[in-house]
């Protein structure tokens, strides 16, 4: 895939150019669309196969393939009179826009794919979830970190439900580190060790022959500090309260679905 069109140039949008493009010896061209217009510029004068297109039709029309990464409540204004052929794939990257709803804003034949890119994927460390699985999307994603396709629509929104924890997990580290400092330890000192802590607690997960419950119990030890914050913070009634806030962001995915199919 020699030329890939990104309409809406956000955070994920950064990513996937960076992760495409930085350090590449032969990175793909890159068209952008005007939307987010600093980041685009930027992003153009950083990496030399990079360009910034007068409008999303240019995007799509320079394109081997598409990817749509504005918000989901932007899609009408951002895709009005765009077209797409019916060779040329197209990506979305929209959280709770379903492949339907994007095929009725598109009016196309083309081939639409779903697909939950992070962040990460600037560094080429993230695996990528998509629906339906199609050759071109899914090898541009396994060089973006890996690639797992997905038969089923319903099954990628639970893997887009488990997306919105991500943020979760950095306010609890957060919590940490200021009740590090109500305690008389230097913010700064507590922030560096809060994130050296589970760096490395994070590097054991590319250990795949452990399960996740295998290396939470590895790194427990009977009746030690670990296993009594778990069992009296992480009780079974908290867990049970995350799985509920998980089904209900399930819902309201899938009811964003079903609005558009109406």
């Amino acid at each position: 895939m020699n030329r890939i069109g990104i309409i809406g140039v956000g955070e994920i949008g950064r990513a996937i150019v960076t992760g495409l493009c930085d350090g590449r010896d032969e990175p793909p061209e890159v068209f952008l669309s005007p939307r987010g217009a600093a980041t685009a510029a930027e992003l153009a004068q950083r990496f030399g196969s990079v360009r910034v297109c007068a409008d999303n039709q240019e995007v799509v029309d320079r394109s081997e393939l598409v990817i749509i990464a504005v918000r989901g409540r932007d899609r009408h204004e951002a895709l009005a009179g765009v077209r797409v052929d019916g060779g040329r794939p197209v990506v979305n990257v929209m959280a709770g826009v379903s492949v339907d709803d994007l095929r009725r804003t598109l009016a196309t034949d083309a081939p639409l794919v779903r697909a939950i890119p992070l962040p990460a994927v600037r560094e080429r460390r993230s695996v990528t979830v998509t629906h339906p699985s199609h050759p071109t999307v899914d090898s541009l994603f396994e060089s973006l970190g890996g690639v797992l396709p997905v038969a089923d629509e319903s099954v990628f929104n639970v893997f887009s439900a488990l997306t919105g924890t991500l943020t979760t997990h950095l306010a609890y580290l957060a919590t940490l580190t200021s009740w590090a400092a109500g305690h008389g330890i230097a913010a700064d000192d507590a922030d560096r060790y809060v994130r050296g802590l589970f760096q490395g607690v994070g590097r054991a997960l590319s250990d795949r022959t452990r399960s996740l419950h295998q290396l939470a119990a590895d790194h427990e030890t009977p009746n030690g500090s670990n296993e009594r914050i778990r069992t009296t913070w992480f009780t079974p009634a908290n867990s049970d309260a995350l799985g509920r806030a998980l089904d209900d962001l399930l819902i309201h995915l899938e009811g964003q679905r079903d609005e558009g199919q109406r």
